[in-house]
């Protein structure tokens, strides 16, 4: 790694370590990550799949409206690398999803028509526990290396670590408070994502750019925001 990435990978630490705090938002912090993976290994998107406590997988993080919408093809074909690795706990690694048709007929077509060419799926595992699994999508062919692999993991753990003390702290018996704020969070933001495009004329993934970037700027969470613009409280530039 240069300099560089190696001052990265540092603050990217960093960042997820600091919101695990009394006002830990699951949403903030599996965002970040999501941004996080994208920019350190390079790949185009990436997304985050929780279990609720029935076992069913939810999308909660997705880092593009082509990944969210990936994510949901997955789960409601029941077929796709998300849904290998989180079943088997192991990451799943396909360079090149033209060679994938036989393994997932219906998830290898999609991904492709939506310009991936390869995609990876890592566990969200401690020790023989799996709640969920990150999803990545490259545009381009070819493997993430061995380091690159490990690296996702290692980023992937700590978002396990995260989510499974969140639990604890709340005495949550179950997944399902925790999943349900999610969830409604992440509808919030889906909502608002589309008011704002319309509002400014722009793509989907544009207005969830700007609504980050209003987000950070002001220092307010990501909920917060959304609320506020769905509600029309708040016009964002």
């Amino acid at each position: 790694m240069s300099p560089a990435d190696n001052r990265r990978l540092r603050d990217t630490f960093v960042e997820l370590a600091g919101t695990l705090v009394a006002d830990y938002d699951v949403i903030e912090f599996l965002d970040s990550l999501t941004l996080r993976i994208v920019e350190l290994l390079g790949v185009t998107a990436c997304g985050v799949l929780l279990a609720d406590h029935l076992g069913t997988l939810n999308v909660v993080a997705p880092s593009s409206e082509q990944s969210r919408v990936l994510e949901l093809f997955q789960l409601q074909n029941s077929q796709g690398p998300c849904l290998d690795a989180y079943r088997t706990g192991q990451p799943v690694l396909c360079s090149s999803l033209p060679s994938a048709d036989d393994r997932w007929p219906l998830f290898a077509p999609a991904a492709q028509a939506a310009g991936f060419a390869a995609v990876y799926a890592l566990p969200m595992r401690l020790r023989d526990q799996v709640i969920g699994a990150v999803n990545l999508f490259s545009d381009s062919p070819g493997s993430l290396t061995a380091e690159e692999i490990e690296l996702g993991q290692s980023l992937t753990d700590v978002a396990t670590i995260g989510i499974l003390h969140e639990r604890i702290v709340r005495r949550h018996d179950e997944v399902t408070g925790q999943l349900q704020t999610a969830m409604n969070s992440r509808i919030l933001i889906e909502q608002a994502k589309g008011v704002l495009a319309e509002r400014l004329g722009v793509s989907v993934d544009e207005a969830f750019v700007s609504l980050r970037r209003h987000a950070r700027k002001t220092s307010t969470r990501l909920t917060e925001v959304a609320a506020a613009i769905v509600d029309d409280r708040l016009q964002v530039p």
